[in-house]
């Protein structure tokens, strides 16, 4: 039986793209924003058909697929050579500064150890979509772009590495039983293994039918297939497209660019995942952070600016700019939410203050994160 319900939805979430594409290049509102409002009025009303937020989940998998390699894609020998220092010292000293203050902070008010690490870890993790998608709406392209895209790619790399370990700890502290379900060699090592299995023959097998670019078909059938065999496999799906879209990019030499044909097709997937990760959100959770919510959120924005200030200071990057790679990396949102989950399974005494917190900061930061990256991104081009 045709779903005409369900067209129709599509239909309309593309329509409603189409204007919140619109509105923020007239209004400069980062269009991410205007998407998860649109979701989360639509949730609201109840607009929102079971059919379509039943495919959420397969939607955020291709839609983030498509980031990764994009993402992937920007891990050129060119670019390292001229920004991978900073990428590197940048990326570190925001999560070890993340992990020290929020942990701290938290601990001083009075939360447990063990409960303090696992949120500290939490809010290790980024929003690789949000960001990228304002960098391309910005329209900003320079040193400060370049880095920022190599930052988020490596971020979540080093952020489930920290929340992997600082887990680990959290349950021997808590003398918890349950089964840790988490396993670092895993998710990134099969993640790389995965990645160098499909981007190595897609090195010398995309491009061939049309010289110089993969054809809409290859670009779309190597995203599908890392994403399905990743997910398949219980490993990372962002490392593994990251890993395979570095590889595409680095050794396909009869390439002009790298699955350039992605970013013809990814903003329709990215307006169902935008819309559709909006009406996901429960903004009545904002109301529920409390004092130790509000704290998590002021520590996490701290030492994300503090981070990204003395980590641009070691790689000596030019001071006008050091201030503001924080600032441009304040989003955060669904890989939190996976690794809260992870958390409460093997925390669970703490499950519904882990969800909940997390919940809560995540809504805070889709809302303010935006406009902070836009900011900084315009404000590099001027300094």
């Amino acid at each position: 039986m045709i779903q005409s319900e369900l067209i129709i939805s599509v239909g309309v979430l593309f329509t409603v793209g189409l204007f919140a594409d619109q509105i923020g290049r007239r209004s400069k509102v980062p269009r991410v924003t205007l998407l998860l409002a649109c979701g989360m009025l639509a949730s609201a009303f109840d607009l929102v058909p079971e059919q379509l937020a039943d495919l959420s989940e397969t939607a955020t998998v291709i839609a983030l697929s498509m980031v990764a390699f994009l993402l992937g894609g920007s891990f050129k020998a060119d670019t390292l050579k001229a920004h991978g220092a900073a990428i590197l010292c940048i990326s570190l000293a925001i999560i070890l500064m993340t992990l020290l203050l929020v942990t701290s902070g938290l601990f001083l008010l009075g939360a447990d150890p063990a409960l303090a690490l696992v949120l500290a870890s939490v809010a290790t993790a980024t929003a690789p979509a949000t960001t990228l998608d304002v960098i391309r709406q910005s329209g900003v392209s320079n040193g400060f772009t370049q880095t920022i895209r190599g930052i988020v790619a490596v971020d979540d790399a080093w952020g489930l590495l920290a929340f992997s370990i600082c887990l680990a700890v959290a349950t021997q502290m808590a003398g918890s039983e349950a089964e840790l379900r988490v396993s670092v060699v895993h998710e990134i090592g099969g993640a790389l293994i995965l990645g160098c299995l499909i981007g190595l023959p897609a090195v010398f097998l995309t491009g061939r039918i049309d010289a110089g670019e993969p054809l809409l078909v290859e670009a779309l059938s190597v995203a599908f297939l890392t994403a399905g065999l990743a997910v398949w496999l219980g490993v990372s799906f962002l490392i593994t497209g990251m890993t395979a879209g570095a590889l595409v990019a680095n050794f396909a030499r009869h390439h002009r660019r790298a699955f350039h044909e992605i970013e013809h097709i990814q903003w329709p997937f990215m307006i169902v995942f935008f819309i559709l990760a909006g009406a996901a959100l429960d903004t009545s959770s904002i109301s529920k952070l409390g004092v130790l919510g509000a704290v998590l959120v002021v520590l996490r924005i701290a030492a994300r600016l503090l981070g990204g200030w003395l980590g641009a200071a070691v790689a000596k990057v030019p001071k006008p700019k050091r201030g503001l790679y924080g600032a441009a990396l304040l989003p955060q949102a669904g890989v939190a939410i996976g690794m809260a989950l992870l958390a409460g399974q093997a925390l669970p005494q703490w499950k519904d203050q882990i969800m909940g917190l997390t919940i809560g900061a995540t809504v805070v930061f889709e809302i303010i994160g935006p406009f902070a990256t836009m900011w900084a991104l315009k404000k590099s081009d001027q300094v």
